[in-house]
């Protein structure tokens, strides 16, 4: 017989886990023994929350679970803010946390065992799918994988399992797993798909409108073969940037915050909803109107009516549902007027934004012309971060991770050592100097890995989208100005490459082109100031009435 902390290795193992994240304690020492026993990389960062922010890195970047492995108590806690953040934008994470030794729990009594919580469990239950404590060694396998299984269940989201520290040396027999929940769901019915595929082909000007279950399902090429078939333009949101390419004579190129792609929305007689539920960023807080017919297609009925009622909703997995809706329709007229005029309004956003913010527009386009191909950007809660989100031309599916399901400042840097654990190419992670500070002990993670992670870090000594509020607002800087380090100075003393630009000119060019081809971890500081984009709330062109 195996102890408890080896049935999970091996449970963990046998579900493919390659990578986990986690910061030991005295409590969970022996799952750090069974990792190396089975294979299974573990990760030592310096900060819990880091380890919840790195396995949702590497969730988003690969659609695999991410495991992050945690001590107990306050050790669990701190991983509340990342497990957060995991949830709103559905990443599959699996947090695995010790807790007091059953043999030392007394129900309804906390007697003061080192790191006791008065329940554990129920911290995790508000930013999670499930929470689940093990009552025996038996147990733990199955536990594990039934966790996993609900993990990446459609809407996919974080898991918490406690696990109490006795049960990890305890040998048992392994437990039979239940059974598995399966991540395909029913068809959706012939009549239905039917009846949604003749309001499309009768809608004088559709609209498709792709969230980030969109992209999760990867109904992407499905969904562009039906906007050509359509002739209707697609929008997506801030989770599903990537989502077709940025070539696709159907793509919208800039968020529906610009005026000019709102208006598609204006227009539009028929939405076609994809995996979203048309949260209050997108939407500019509700102010765009709900469109005459609404069709959506999610794994969630009631997710998808909480923000706009639909007249159809399809339930079921989007790229099964897109590939059956765009099987049975004949190509309409219209898409090379269509193509020309999101040209047209793609040049006309591009031109506002080097005459309003020319050093976004220079930012910008040394991304788009410096980064290799094979890297994923990583952005921070932050204004550079806000321009990615909403402006760069992402390559690919799962090229972007962009923290506003929850909006948590200090997921960037952390988040980018889960992406570049994944492999198959490098994290480059834009954050504030604000936002950094967060977890800028993980540079002690970054050299003992040599992950291959590029930080952009653009440092106006304060936080910058707050700092622009109070600009706004008449009011004078509170709160918002900062006392930073010498970053260079600091990246260096871990060990980390670094360096220092002004501005986003040549110098930063040819730097990020070095820096980003380079094999090992580095920092590029650059002293500049930016101006929030449309996508922000302050600068939303939708305004409340009075």
């Amino acid at each position: 017989m195996r102890g408890g902390a080896r049935h999970l290795a091996d449970a963990l193992a046998e579900l493919g886990v390659e990578v986990a994240f986690g910061l030991p304690g005295v409590h969970n020492l022996p799952v750090w023994e069974a990792f190396a026993a089975t294979g299974i990389r573990l990760i030592g960062v310096r900060h819990e929350q880091a380890a919840a922010y790195a396995a949702d890195g590497y969730a988003r970047a690969t659609g695999r679970l991410g495991v992050a492995v945690v001590t107990t108590g306050p050790g669990a806690a701190n991983t509340l803010a990342g497990v957060g953040e995991a949830m709103a934008s559905a990443s599959p994470v699996l947090v695995l946390a010790t807790d007091i030794p059953a043999a030392l729990r007394r129900p309804g009594v906390v007697r003061g065992v080192l790191h006791e919580s008065r329940d554990q469990r129920a911290m995790f239950v508000p930013v999670t799918k499930g929470a689940r404590t093990v009552g025996s060694a038996a147990e733990i396998a199955a536990a594990v994988r039934g966790a996993a299984g609900l993990a990446l269940l459609p809407q996919s989201g974080p898991v918490y399992l406690g696990i109490p520290a006795d049960l990890l040396r305890q040998e048992a027999a392994r437990q039979a797993d239940a059974e598995p929940p399966t991540d395909r769901l029913p068809a959706v019915g012939l009549a239905e798909i039917e009846r949604a595929r003749q309001t499309l082909a009768r809608a004088r000007r559709p609209l498709v409108w792709a969230g980030g279950g969109a992209l999760r399902a990867g109904a992407g090429p499905m969904l562009g073969e039906l906007a050509e078939k359509l002739a209707a333009p697609v929008i997506t949101t801030f989770a599903a940037r990537g989502l077709l390419p940025p070539e696709h004579p159907c793509l919208a190129p800039n968020p529906v915050h610009a005026p000019e792609v709102g208006e598609l929305w204006d227009e539009a007689d028929v939405v076609l909803g994809v995996g979203t539920d048309f949260d209050g960023l997108m939407t500019q807080n509700w102010l765009m109107p709900p469109p005459p017919t609404l069709i959506t297609v999610n794994v969630d009925a009631a997710d998808a009516a909480k923000n706009y009622r639909p007249q159809q909703n399809l339930l079921g997995d989007a790229r099964d549902v897109v590939r059956e809706l765009a099987a049975g329709l004949a190509p309409r007229p219209g898409r090379p007027e269509l193509t020309a005029r999101l040209e047209r309004i793609g040049t006309r956003v591009w031109h506002r934004v080097r005459q309003e913010e020319p050093q976004a527009a220079e930012f910008l386009a040394a991304l788009q012309e410096t980064l290799p191909d094979s890297s994923r950007l990583i952005t921070d809660m932050c204004v550079a971060g806000y321009w990615i989100g909403g402006f760069h031309r992402v390559p690919a599916p799962r090229a972007l991770a962009y923290p506003m399901g929850w909006g948590t400042l200090g997921f960037g840097f952390p988040a980018a050592l889960g992406s570049a654990a994944a492999g198959g190419g490098r994290a480059v992670c834009v954050s504030g100097d604000g936002g950094f500070l967060y977890g800028c002990g993980e540079l002690a993670t970054l050299a003992q890995e040599q992950l291959p992670v590029t930080v952009i870090l653009v440092d106006d000594a304060g936080y910058g989208m707050l700092r622009h509020d109070q600009t706004l607002a008449g009011l004078p800087h509170r709160g918002v100005d900062l006392v930073t380090p010498d970053f260079v100075g600091l990246a260096r003393s871990f060990g980390v490459h670094a360096d220092r630009v002004d501005g986003f000119g040549r110098a930063f060019r040819r730097l990020l082109r070095e820096f980003t081809h380079a094999a090992e971890p580095n920092i590029l500081v650059v002293s500049a100031a930016l101006r929030p984009p449309l996508n922000t709330s302050p600068r939303w062109y939708r305004k409340q009435a009075g």
